[in-house]
């Protein structure tokens, strides 16, 4: 009996998967180049190595982009367990045993979108910590904070802001105003929002934006979750400031061709308690690596 798996069968190096997964979420061997720090034809290199051991293609060119053929497909999630194994087998030995409890407050929508990753990835690493994890607006996350209940907090803020410089900067994006794909909501004057409540930073952007362009407006619908905010819109009833990574169909991005202006960028500022222990302290610094992964050239 072979006690030993993968005797005969040829071992693909994870450097290999890795260069193959950037490939597949950029589409563009150059793009990927960058994110790995490789140059494009030591990409191609290893793309043809890859090709080479497993006996078919995982890539199609198409111009100055690529797709993945169907086995290309069916290698991507092969290739992402593996390479999730690997980080957590080397976790296992290489990270401080560490124990105890952080308790993390985030924004109620940041919750559906980083969290979940986040979360999995810590678990691995540090297996006996506890997270204890509360989704609020940014303004009670920064008060809990202050007094103690939380050890962590992501809490957003707009740029031109002093909450800014309260913090580490871990992530950057542009707010957009949505509406319903082929909606007339954003015609109707006064201009009708759905926003969340007051002291959101994406709230009150949308309100600095709006007065300088001069632009009549009301607030018709006000919901602390943005899941409110998106039934507005779905009805096309409002407008609202979103992200722009989550307006998607039926939801589309409004701009100065239907009239409105720019909001501006709005970032995610990670903010530690002072006496926090060394639990807080390697999640903090798991969720700066998370962010930093998500944008390489920051």
């Amino acid at each position: 009996m072979d006690l030993v798996p993968g005797k005969g069968t040829p071992l693909i190096e994870t450097d290999l998967y890795r260069t193959f997964l950037v490939i597949a979420e950029t589409g563009s061997f150059s793009k990927a180049s960058e994110v790995i720090g490789r140059t494009p034809s030591a990409v191609s290199m290893q793309v043809k190595k890859l090709e080479t051991l497993l006996g078919t293609a995982v890539f199609a060119r198409e111009g100055r982009s690529v797709r993945m053929t169907a086995e290309g497909e069916a290698l991507l999630g092969y290739a992402r367990r593996i390479l999730l194994l690997n980080e957590e087998a080397v976790a296992m030995f290489r990270s401080p045993s560490i124990e105890g409890e952080v308790r993390f407050g985030a924004p109620s929508d940041f919750g559906t979108r980083f969290l979940p990753n986040i979360l999995t990835r810590f678990a691995r690493s540090h297996p006996a910590v506890n997270v204890d994890v509360h989704l609020d607006g940014s303004p009670p996350l920064l008060q809990k904070l202050k007094e103690g209940q939380l050890d962590l907090i992501l809490y957003t803020a707009r740029p031109d802001s002093d909450l800014a410089r309260g913090g580490e900067i871990v992530y950057t994006e542009p707010l957009a105003w949505a509406g319903l794909e082929g909606g007339v909501a954003y015609s109707r004057n006064p201009l009708p929002l759905a926003l969340s409540v007051s002291g959101c930073p994406w709230r009150k952007a949308a309100r600095i934006a709006l007065d300088k362009a001069e632009h009549p407006y009301r607030i018709a619908y006000q919901s602390f979750h943005s899941a409110g905010q998106e039934a507005a819109l779905l009805a096309d009833l409002a407008v609202a400031p979103f992200p722009t990574s989550v307006i998607t169909p039926p939801l589309q991005k409004l701009d100065a061709r239907h009239g409105l202006p720019e909001i501006g960028d709005y970032h995610l500022i990670l903010k530690e308690a002072g006496n926090a222990g060394k639990a807080s302290d390697a999640f903090a610094s798991h969720v700066i690596a998370c962010f930093r992964e998500m944008n390489p050239a920051s």
